[in-house]
């Protein structure tokens, strides 16, 4: 593909301690990246994130994790409600942002993300154009992708379809769950956001068009509860990655004698017999449940209304398809 310098950009470097960040984002994901740019050196002159929300038995207002470090680091935090409001172009005119950078963040609209005179950036957890959506890292691990990686691209109209700056390859092992390469990315996406802003400080940056002229293009859509069942009539392997692409969040479900269970994790189980997709076997204390080949043994299981657990502690519970 051919590369182009970025039109956004000045002519001129800018001291990093100089370059106003506006930085938008709310989860852990986005939380760490915003330590690291601060560790770094950078200015970030506010931020904004998703308004408090009632959490708990209690229903006690609770701060995003990116409004608890910012407030750690003394940063100005922002949560509009409408980011298209007269109240946020006040604010934005206010701080005068040179660049934003937006990770884990609802769409922006174009009067935002084209405010910065160089541009407004966003962290993806995916090799773009693979993977655009609001769920790469689920997906990524249920097909069964043996890598994945981390994008920074600016942001336009089309959402994830913007000119990448930086992408960085992250492997997905065999035993990786949805939690474990969430951190792998979460730790790897802030190392390429300071990059990315280190090449913008120094004008350095050239970025790469996406295309969609790939033979496969996948996607990565938001993932609602009636997603998480698990479909038995698949192989062992596929069932097993939809299971780790499930987990810890929002977790693969199925439904046996009239009750719900949610699965964590599990092993292909190539010495056992043959079991009916779906199928349960109970044999010295450990469960298997049958796919279109081989049976998958269940390592740790949920009943509907108890703990997470271990299936030996949950078959500890368990006499003739009866938990007690």
């Amino acid at each position: 593909m051919k590369f182009a310098p970025i039109k956004l950009l000045e002519t001129k470097m800018i001291d990093k301690k100089n370059l106003r960040i506006l930085f938008y984002g709310t989860p852990d994901f986005a939380a760490y990246s915003l330590k690291k740019i601060m560790e770094e050196g950078f200015s970030v002159v506010g931020v904004v994130t998703a308004p408090d929300k009632p959490s708990g038995r209690g229903l006690k207002l609770q701060s995003s994790p990116v409004k608890q470090v910012a407030q750690e680091l003394s940063i100005e935090v922002l949560q509009p409600t409408n980011l298209k409001s007269e109240e946020f172009a006040v604010q934005l005119q206010r701080i005068s942002p040179d660049v934003q950078v937006v990770i884990a963040f609802r769409m922006l609209p174009e009067v935002v993300w084209a405010f910065p005179k160089l541009g407004t950036f966003n962290l993806h957890a995916s090799l773009l154009p693979q993977y655009r959506g609001a769920a790469p890292i689920n997906h990524a691990i249920i097909n069964g992708e043996k890598e994945t990686g981390v994008t920074t691209f600016f942001i336009e109209k089309e959402i994830d379809t913007g000119e990448i700056i930086l992408q960085s390859k992250v492997e997905i092992s065999e035993d990786d769950n949805a939690g474990t390469l969430h951190d792998k990315l979460m730790t790897e996406g802030a190392n390429v956001v300071v990059r990315t802003l280190q090449m913008i400080a120094e004008n350095k940056v050239l970025t790469q068009a996406q295309t969609n002229n790939l033979s496969e293009l996948k996607s990565a859509p938001k993932i609602f509860p009636k997603d998480c069942e698990i479909n038995w009539n698949q192989s062992a392997t596929a069932v097993r990655n939809f299971i780790r692409g499930m987990s810890p969040y929002p977790t693969a479900k199925t439904s046996f004698e009239g009750k719900l269970y949610k699965i964590f994790t599990s092993e292909i189980a190539t010495e056992k017999p043959t079991l009916k997709p779906g199928e349960w076997l109970i044999e010295n204390k450990q469960l298997w449940i049958g796919t279109t080949d081989h049976p998958l043994g269940i390592i740790e299981i949920q009943p509907e209304g108890k703990r997470r657990m271990s299936v030996k502690e949950f078959l500890a519970g368990y006499r003739g398809g009866v938990e007690f």
